[in-house]
Formats: structure tokens, C-alpha cells, sequence
């Protein structure tokens, strides 16, 4: 009877740890990589201000196009008393009671190489009075041609032309970039979860270890072979890997959750594979930079912000000293009571008026602006130079790390390797009592270590491996240029 109890308990406890096992849900690196790029919250976000990049450059697009536009009155009514002067030249008091209407049908357009804008309207105004003396009034501009530039020595339009596309492709390789940046946290939280899983494994087995050891120990003390001191060290052994197991448990719920909850999953019990090494490839410093120097946002972002500079300059000059403005318009027009009598004997309209305005005594506001100017683009260009140091710096010194990082791993992992051999040698010769307790928890600590000096080398080469992605917006691995499409559709 009590062996078939023991054997259904076996049983029951197979079956549980096997449902247990069935519930995980199995995961790599890479899969969890292309989940967090479309279900992340940080993607999301990523997706929003991509959008509104996208917008923002249509919005450019379109205000050079032209402009087809209605602006109607219908209707405009008023009354009340407004103070005039008559043909005498007195002030007199009158009282208005009317309703206006009035129609406006204009194509405007852009133009980027006056920096002015040209229009071609038309519009149609009714005015009715009323009151005792009713009558109605009408006026008609069959069509007016209109030109008007702000400034003849500044082009706006001009600049934007330039600038303009920049910003919107400084905002898609951000966007890469931003997504490559996903990359690096789900291989950081993919690792903490591994290492935590790794490590829980590895202090459920040490302390099943030295379970058994305490037991032998005891055994032994009683046959008076060890000292009491041994037994309380052994026994001292046994409760601290118990306290290991607690915390690593702990560690093990805290990292699955931020794994989960970073990749939106619904549940938290994942196992993880182990990634294995990259096929080797060699990334050298002259081909990392021809790749970022191509491909990086921060190549485009220097470009950016000199033309912005530039543009300040050129603003400042061309309306610091002399400020020059135009506007002009031709077209026919017509008034009368009778509507039907409107579209004939059109009387013409036109005017041009050039505006000018030169500061004459500014006690150097003008020259200081300018100066001004100068100095913050002065010192774009300086602070673009030193950054741009910095950016080939760091992607050169990333790319020596890269290159010797495959050498760590291999040493750790080897290392690794050797202190499980260490120990499963040193706990034999302890249980032969050959050597002491301290000798055995020595090595325990060693094999402890070099396990994590190895997943911490194997998580510092995959970051690093998706670091030299993000630093050039290059993969290596297959030899071409990282697109958003690739990203975003894979």
C-alpha cells in the first residue's frame, strides 16, 4: 500500500510539473524582438510621432500646391449708429440698418523661387439697406490678379525648400533608430529574465546539494569523523541557499513581469532560449563609419541645424538694414442696383504699392542683431564639429570592442565550463573526506561566478552586437542597410 501511495504521489507531481511546462510559453530572442517592435508601448509611441512627422511634411508639400478657396458672408447684419464726416467736413451721427452678403472664390499660390504669393480672385457683394427707405446695392469683381511679397531681399519659401526635407528624413532615421533602441531594451530585459531563470535553476540545485551534503555531514558527525564547527558551517551552507532560492524567486517574478508587460503577452510565464553565438563576421572601423555616415540621423540633424543657422543669417541680413515689401493688383470691377446690369462697362482696378522701411538712427540694434546672428552660427558650426568627433569616436571605439567581445565570450564560457568540472571533482573528494567544507563552498562560489561572468559576457555581446545595429543602422549579419520597411513588415 505505501508503495503505491509513493507511486501515484510520483505520478500526480509528473503530471503537475508537466501541465506547468505545457503552460510556458517558449520564446527566443528574435521573436521577442519582433514583438516588442509592434506591440510595445514604446513602439506605439513611436508609431504617433511618426505620423505626425509624415503630416508635417505633406503639410510642406501642400503649401505649394494651389490653393482653391470659398469665403462667404451670409449674411453680415447690422445696425446701429456710427459716427461720419460729411462733405462739409462736420461730424454727424447716422444710423445704419442693413445686411451684407458677400461671396469670395480665390486660387492661390506659392512661390518658392520670389518667395511671394500670386492669386487670382473672384467676388461678389450684396448689400441690402433697410428701414424706411429700403434699396439694395450690388458689386461684382469678375477677376483680380494679385501679387504680394513680404520681403525682396529674403526668401522664406527658399529656405524651407532645403530645410524642410531634411527634418523629414532626420525623422524617419530617428524613427529606425528609435526602433533599434526597442531592440537593445527587450535584449536587456530578455537577458535579466534568462539570467534570473538560469540562476534560480542553479540555487535550487545547490541548495538540493547541500541538502544532501548536510545529511551526510550529520551522519558523519555522529561517527565523530568531523568537528561540530564542519556540521554548523555545512548547516550555515544549507539555510543561506535557501535565502538564495527566496531571492532569485523574487527576481525571477520581478523580470518576467517587466518582460511580459514590455511585449504586451498575457502571460508571464515564459521560458527562454538561450542564444546562441552569432556566425562570424568581421565589422571594420572604415565600413562602420561609411555606414553611419550614410545612414544616421545625426548626419542629417549637422545639415539641419546649419542651414537653420544659415537661415537666420540670411533673414536678419536681408531685413536688418533695408526691408522692402510688395504688393500689387489688377482687375476689373463693377457696382450698380441692378444685378443683370453688372457684367458690362467693367470699370479697371489696379494698384502697386512698394513699401519701404530703413532704420536710420537704431544706436546699433541693427549691427547687433546681425552680430548676433553670426555668433549663434559660429557656434552651430563649432558645436557641430565637436559632436560629429564624438559620433565617429564612438562608433570607432565600438567597433575595437566588437571585434574582441566574441574573444570574452569564449573565454568565459570556457571558464564557465571548467568551474562545473572544479566542483563536481571537489564535491567528490568531500564526500570522500578528503578535503574540507571550506574547500567545497569554495569552489560552489567559483562555479556561482563564473556562471554569471558568462551570462553577463553572452548579454554583453548580444547589446553590443545590437548597439553596432543602432550606431550605423547597418546590419552586418546580412550585409544591408536597415530599413522600416524591413522593421515594420518583416
Amino acid at each position: 500500500m505505501t508503495n503505491s501511495i509513493k507511486i501515484f504521489t510520483l505520478f500526480i507531481c509528473l503530471f503537475v510539473t508537466e501541465i506547468s511546462v505545457s503552460q510556458a510559453r517558449m520564446i527566443n530572442l528574435e521573436e521577442a524582438i519582433k514583438l516588442a517592435q509592434k506591440e510595445s508601448p514604446d513602439y506605439q509611441a513611436l508609431l504617433n510621432r511618426n505620423q505626425a512627422s509624415y503630416w508635417r511634411f505633406r503639410n510642406f508639400q501642400a503649401s505649394f500646391l494651389p490653393q482653391l478657396r470659398l469665403n462667404a458672408t451670409v449674411p453680415e447684419y447690422s445696425n446701429f449708429i456710427r459716427r461720419i464726416t460729411n462733405d462739409s467736413g462736420q461730424d454727424i451721427f447716422v444710423t445704419t440698418n442693413q445686411s451684407r452678403y458677400e461671396g469670395r472664390l480665390s486660387l492661390t499660390q506659392n512661390l518658392p523661387f520670389t518667395g511671394g504669393s500670386f492669386s487670382v480672385s473672384s467676388q461678389l457683394e450684396r448689400i441690402n439697406v433697410l428701414g424706411s427707405n429700403p434699396s439694395t446695392g450690388y458689386s461684382v469683381v469678375p477677376f483680380s490678379v494679385n501679387y504680394f511679397q513680404n520681403s525682396i531681399f529674403y526668401n522664406e519659401f527658399k529656405w524651407d525648400k532645403k530645410i524642410e526635407p531634411l527634418i523629414y528624413e532626420e525623422a524617419k532615421r530617428e524613427f529606425i533608430e528609435n526602433m533599434e533602441d526597442i531592440s537593445l531594451r527587450v535584449c536587456q530585459r530578455y537577458f535579466g529574465l534568462l539570467k534570473a531563470q538560469i540562476q534560480l535553476k542553479i540555487s535550487k540545485n545547490n541548495l538540493a546539494n547541500q541538502d544532501t551534503l548536510f545529511q551526510i555531514a550529520k551522519g558523519r558527525y555522529k561517527m565523530g569523523k568531523i568537528a561540530e564547527n564542519d556540521l554548523l558551517q555545512m548547516e550555515l551552507a544549507l539555510l543561506n541557499s535557501r535565502n538564495i532560492v527566496t531571492t532569485n524567486t523574487i527576481d525571477l517574478k520581478r523580470t518576467s513581469q517587466n518582460l511580459a508587460r514590455y511585449l504586451n503577452l498575457d502571460t508571464e510565464n515564459l521560458e527562454l532560449e538561450i542564444p546562441k553565438d552569432l556566425d562570424p563576421f568581421i565589422v571594420s572601423t572604415d565600413k562602420a563609419l561609411e555606414e553611419a555616415n550614410k545612414n544616421r540621423k545625426s548626419v542629417i540633424e549637422f545639415r539641419r541645424r546649419r542651414l537653420e543657422a544659415e537661415k537666420e543669417v540670411a533673414n536678419v541680413k536681408g531685413n536688418n538694414r533695408l526691408n522692402v515689401n510688395v504688393r500689387a493688383n489688377f482687375g476689373i470691377s463693377q457696382q450698380g442696383d441692378v444685378f443683370n446690369d453688372l457684367f458690362q462697362d467693367y470699370n479697371r482696378q489696379q494698384n502697386v504699392t512698394l513699401t519701404v522701411a530703413i532704420p536710420l538712427i537704431d544706436w546699433g540694434v541693427s549691427k547687433s542683431r546681425r552680430k548676433l546672428v553670426e555668433a549663434n552660427l559660429d557656434l552651430t558650426n563649432t558645436n557641430i564639429a565637436q559632436e560629429k568627433q564624438a559620433f565617429e569616436q564612438e562608433i570607432y571605439l565600438h567597433t575595437l570592442n566588437w571585434s574582441n567581445q566574441r574573444k570574452f565570450l569564449e573565454t568565459a564560457k570556457k571558464a564557465q565550463e571548467i568551474s562545473v568540472k572544479r566542483y563536481e571533482i571537489t564535491k567528490k573528494r568531500y564526500i570522500l573526506g578528503k578535503i574540507t567544507i571550506t574547500d567545497l563552498n569554495i569552489a560552489q562560489q567559483e562555479q556561482d561566478q563564473a556562471l554569471v561572468r558568462y551570462l553577463n559576457s553572452l548579454e554583453k555581446f548580444w547589446v553590443d552586437y545590437y548597439t553596432l545595429r543602432r550606431l550605423t543602422l547597418f546590419d552586418f549579419r546580412n550585409n544591408k542597410k536597415i530599413d522600416a520597411a524591413d522593421i515594420l513588415y518583416d
